[in-house]
């Protein structure tokens, strides 16, 4: 057997943290992975459709996640104030208090204790998704801040602002706090532009 071949094997066992039969805390695995995945959203991604996109699923079976979410009061849904015919979901308080107990809280840890650390087994996955996009001519959601996208807008040197940026794709202004969000638009910028 190959170390790639039990490299796949590991992994598979260890997606029984985030897939399961049974209702863990009263949710299912794909409602979980939607209410992760809204929780570390950027504003341009918590739709039903980037979520349809990052969950794998069709758009009529996101809706439907997203209705028990609601349902059960950890999502909420409004109007865009840039599209009133799109709508935003945001997960509410009690939404962020049931992700304290996310199942995959444990393979967070396990990540994290890792002896050669968590950051190179991060990029080595993100590597192999990259090379997995491609063959599929799709691309997966990822931080603003290694996007093509955002810019950073130019300041003075005398302001003690902090940096403002631009998402050229939305041709929106963003945050320094929404640049570590996900994004479903994003696309890798080449290396060195911001700080990880």
């Amino acid at each position: 057997m190959t170390a790639a071949q039990e490299a796949v094997d590991l992994l598979i066992q260890a997606a029984g943290s985030w897939q399961f039969d049974d209702a863990f805390n009263g949710l299912r695995d794909r409602e979980w992975m939607a209410l992760r995945f809204l929780a570390r959203a950027n504003r341009f991604s918590r739709t039903p459709s980037a979520l349809a996109q990052f969950v794998g699923t069709t758009r009529a079976t996101a809706s439907q996640t997203v209705k028990r979410l609601e349902d059960k009061g950890y999502l909420q849904r409004r109007n865009s104030d840039q599209d009133k015919r799109s709508v935003i979901l945001d997960v509410t308080p009690r939404g962020e208090k049931l992700l304290l107990s996310d199942p995959i809280t444990q393979l967070v840890d396990a990540i994290a204790s890792l002896e050669r650390g968590a950051n190179n087994f991060r990029d080595s996955l993100r590597q192999i998704l990259e090379q997995l996009d491609a063959r599929r001519d799709r691309h997966h959601a990822d931080f603003c801040r290694k996007c093509i996208f955002l810019s950073e807008a130019a300041s003075s040197p005398a302001s003690r602002r902090r940096p403002e940026y631009t998402c050229r794709f939305f041709r929106a202004n963003v945050d320094a706090s929404e640049i570590d969000l996900l994004c479903f638009n994003f696309e890798r910028r080449e290396s060195g532009a911001f700080p990880d």
